[in-house]
C-alpha cells in the first residue's frame, strides 16, 4: 500500500495509484462514487483534457444463427491526474454518474 491517503472504491482486487491528486472527480482521492459496471478495456486515444477514448469489445449472441458475433463500442472515460495512460494500455474502468454529455465512466487502474 502506498503512503498517500486514498478512499476505498469498493471493488476488491484493485490497487490504488502511487501518485496523489487533489481532483474532486477522482474515485481514489476525491468524492466520486463508482457504481454499476466495471470493465477491462483498451485505450484508443488520449486527446482531450483528462479524457480518453477506449474500445469495449464484447460478444453478442444471435439466436437465429445460434452463434456469437464480436462487437465493439467506443466509450469516453475520464482519466484522473493520478493515473497515467497511453494509447494501447489495458485499463479497468468503472461506471459513475454522468460527468459530461458523453462521459459516464472513470479509469480506476491499469490492468
Amino acid at each position: 500500500m502506498s503512503s498517500t491517503v486514498h478512499r476505498n472504491v469498493g471493488i476488491p482486487g484493485l490497487k490504488s495509484p502511487e501518485k496523489a491528486c487533489n481532483d474532486p472527480l477522482c474515485p481514489w482521492h476525491g468524492k466520486l462514487p463508482v457504481r454499476g459496471m466495471v470493465m477491462e478495456v483498451k485505450v484508443k486515444k488520449v486527446k482531450a483534457h483528462r479524457m480518453a477514448v477506449v474500445v469495449h469489445e464484447y460478444l453478442h449472441y444471435v439466436p437465429k444463427y445460434m452463434r456469437y458475433e464480436r462487437r465493439r463500442k467506443l466509450k469516453h472515460v475520464r482519466v484522473p491526474p493520478c493515473i497515467e495512460v497511453q494509447p494501447g494500455d489495458r485499463v479497468i474502468i468503472g461506471e459513475t454518474r454522468p460527468l459530461a454529455k458523453s462521459i459516464s465512466f472513470v479509469v480506476l487502474s491499469k490492468a
